[in-house]
C-alpha cells in the first residue's frame, strides 16, 4: 500500500491511498464469508456456499463492494499510522479508481490537530476573590433551617408575604386555554417569586376564595416566553409558624447540642463552599490567562460537528422539559444569531483549551494509571445518574475508553499548571486549591415555573 499527504490548509489534510488489488483478498474472503452465511442456496449448507457459486447468484459486484466496505477502515488507520497525523473527527473518503483484479485507489480528506508552539504556563499569576463568610450569611442559613421546621395553619384574613397559599392556575391566550396551561392545588410561598411574574402582585390581599387575572410571560411549557392572561383563584391561606432559635431547635434539627455548635457548622460548610467556589475561580483565571498568550486556527469540520450535535443534545433536553427552541430562547433573551454566536464561541474556548491541555500531556509525558481512571469513571458516573458499572459498561461498549483516559491525562495537565501558578486572594493571601467537580443541570419548568423537584411543587407543607 502507497499513500500521500496533501495538506489542504492548516488544520486539514487529503490522504490519497493506493492498495494492490493482491492486498484486498483478506478483505475478499472476509466478504464472501458474510454472504455464505446470510444466503440460502439450495444445495450447500448455511455458510458452506461456495465464492464461484456466490458470484453466479450474488454478483461479483456485490462481493467487491463488500469487500470494500470491510477494507477501508483499516486500509484509513494504516495510512495515517504511516504518515503520523492526529486526525480530528471522522474523515470524508472517496473511492476514486477501482476495478476487479485492479489496484483500489481512494482518497479520504479529514481534519487534523493544529500545530502551535506551547505558551508559557509556568509562573502564571492571577488574583482571586476573598473566602468571606458574615454572621448574616450564617444567620441566613439558620433562618433556612428554621422555616424547614416550621408548621402551616390555616389563617382568615388576608394573604401576606410569607403566608403559603394553594392556588388553581389557568393561562389563556387570545382567549384559549392552552393545553400546559391549567394546574390546580399548587402550594406557593407568597413572596418566594419562583414561579411567574406578576403571581405575587396578584394575590396579595385577596383572601380564601378570591380570584384575579394578570398578565406574565410564561416560563415554560410548549408557549414559554409568550404572554398569557393568567387566572388564579386562591383556596386556602396558610402562614407558617417557626420554632423558637434556641438550644432545643439546635438539637430537634441537627446532631449538636447548642445552638452556637450549629452555627459554627454552619459557618464551616458555608466557608467549604465559598473556597470551593474560589478555587473554580482560580482554575477558570489560570487557564484563561494561558490559553490568552496563544492564537492558532481551529478544525473547521471539527467545529461544526461539535456545534451540531451540542444543538442535537439541547433539543433533546428542551423536548424534556416540555419547551420548543423559539420558547427556550425566549425565556434566554435571545435571538436565535446571537446564540449561535455565543455557542460557536463556547465550541473554540473549548477546543482550544483541548488542544493546548493535550499537547502539554504529551510534552510532560503524563500517563494515567488504572487508579485515576476508575476514580474518574466513578465522579463521571456520578454525574450521569448510573453506576460506575453501568458507566464503565457504556464506555466499553461504545469504544470511548481513550476518550476517557484523554480526559484524565487533560485533567492532570491542567493540574500542573494549576500547580505552578501565583494565585492570591484579594487580600495577598496565597491560595491552596481543592478538587473541583463539575454542577449538575436540573428538570426545566413548566408554564408557571414550577420545576418537579421544587419544595413546594404540588404539594403542602406538612
Amino acid at each position: 500500500m502507497k499513500s500521500a499527504v496533501e495538506t489542504l490548509d492548516p488544520t486539514r489534510v487529503r490522504l490519497t491511498v493506493e492498495v494492490p488489488f493482491a492486498e484486498l483478498k483478506p478483505s475478499l474472503d472476509t466478504a464472501y464469508k458474510k454472504i455464505a452465511d446470510q444466503v440460502t442456496v439450495p444445495g450447500f449448507r448455511k455458510g458452506k456456499v461456495p465464492p464461484r457459486v456466490i458470484d453466479q447468484r450474488i454478483g461479483r459486484g456485490a462481493v467487491l463492494e463488500e469487500a470494500i466496505n470491510e477494507a477501508l477502515p483499516g486500509l484509513y488507520s494504516q495510512a495515517v499510522q504511516e504518515n503520523r497525523l492526529e486526525v480530528v473527527g471522522r474523515p470524508e473518503v472517496e473511492v476514486t479508481e477501482f476495478a476487479d483484479g485492479d489496484q483500489l485507489k481512494f482518497t479520504a480528506e479529514v481534519d487534523v490537530r493544529p500545530d502551535f508552539e506551547l505558551p508559557d504556563y509556568r509562573g502564571v499569576e492571577v488574583e482571586v476573590d476573598d473566602v468571606q463568610v458574615s454572621d448574616a450569611d450564617v444567620e441566613e442559613q439558620v433562618e433556612t433551617l428554621r422555616k424547614r421546621f416550621g408548621t402551616l395553619a390555616g389563617v382568615e384574613r388576608a394573604v401576606e408575604t410569607g403566608d403559603f397559599v394553594t392556588i388553581d392556575l389557568v393561562a389563556t391566550i387570545d382567549g384559549e386555554t392552552l393545553e400546559d396551561g391549567t394546574a390546580n392545588g399548587v402550594s406557593y410561598e407568597v413572596g418566594s417569586n419562583n414561579m411567574v411574574d406578576g403571581l405575587d402582585e396578584a394575590i396579595l390581599g385577596k383572601s380564601a376564595g378570591d380570584s384575579a387575572e394578570f398578565t406574565s410571560k410564561l416560563v415554560g411549557g410548549s408557549h414559554a416566553g409568550e404572554e398569557a392572561l393568567i387566572k388564579v383563584d386562591v383556596t386556602a391561606v396558610k402562614a407558617r409558624e417557626l420554632p423558637e432559635l434556641d438550644d432545643d431547635f439546635a438539637q430537634l434539627a441537627s446532631e449538636f447540642d447548642t445552638l452556637e455548635e450549629l452555627r459554627d457548622d454552619i459557618r464551616a460548610r458555608l466557608t467549604r463552599a465559598r473556597t470551593f467556589e474560589q478555587g473554580a475561580q482560580a482554575r477558570d483565571k489560570v487557564l484563561e490567562t494561558v490559553l490568552g498568550q496563544i492564537d492558532f486556527p481551529l478544525p473547521a469540520k471539527a467545529v461544526e460537528s461539535e456545534i451540531t450535535w451540542r444543538n442535537e443534545q439541547l433539543d433533546q433536553q428542551i423536548a424534556a422539559a416540555g419547551l420548543t427552541r423559539e420558547g427556550f430562547l425566549r425565556l434566554q433573551d435571545q435571538d436565535a444569531d446571537a446564540f449561535a454566536a455565543d455557542q460557536e464561541k463556547q465550541v473554540r474556548e473549548g477546543m482550544k483549551a483541548q488542544f493546548v491541555l493535550d499537547r502539554l500531556a504529551d510534552k510532560e509525558e503524563l500517563s494515567v494509571n488504572q487508579a485515576e481512571l476508575t476514580q474518574h469513571v466513578i465522579q463521571r458516573a456520578s454525574s450521569s445518574g448510573l453506576t460506575p458499572d453501568q458507566f464503565a459498561k457504556s464506555v466499553a461498549d461504545s469504544g470511548q475508553i481513550s476518550a476517557l483516559v484523554g480526559e484524565v491525562r487533560r485533567g492532570k495537565a491542567l493540574q500542573l499548571i494549576l500547580e505552578h501558578a501565583q494565585i492570591k486572594d484579594a487580600s495577598g493571601n496565597a491560595v491552596d486549591l481543592s478538587q473541583l467537580d463539575a454542577p449538575t443541570l436540573g428538570d426545566g419548568p413548566d408554564a408557571f415555573g414550577r420545576t418537579p423537584g421544587d419544595e413546594h411543587y404540588g404539594h403542602e407543607h406538612a
